[in-house]
């Protein structure tokens, strides 16, 4: 049976891990997964885990400016994301803690 929760996450991190073997851009071209595990692991040492989540998304529609990372349910959105902009992510993200 269908039933509604509320999340229980501040922010819940999707990055788009769609990778389209060559054919077309896409996120994985970016490093998406190295991306992923660099947000799982900070994520972990700062003590967010249940407050934070971040989880592997499938295409959001628009590889061609991936890697793809967006916040819910804050509705923000980054892209031409490099592993090198880990951190500006997390500091978004302690914003976010700081204000719920």
């Amino acid at each position: 049976m269908l039933t509604q929760n509320k999340s229980p996450y501040i922010a819940h991190l999707f990055v788009c891990t769609n990778d389209r073997g060559g054919e077309r851009k896409s996120c994985a071209d970016g490093n998406c997964q190295l991306i992923k595990e660099k947000l799982k692991e900070a994520v972990d040492s700062k003590g967010w885990k249940g407050k934070v989540r971040v989880s592997t998304s499938g295409c959001m529609g628009v590889c061609a400016q991936g890697a793809n990372v967006m916040i819910y349910p804050q509705k923000l959105w980054f892209s031409g994301v490099s592993p090198d902009d880990v951190d500006a992510i997390l500091s978004t993200i302690e914003r976010l803690m700081s204000e719920d």
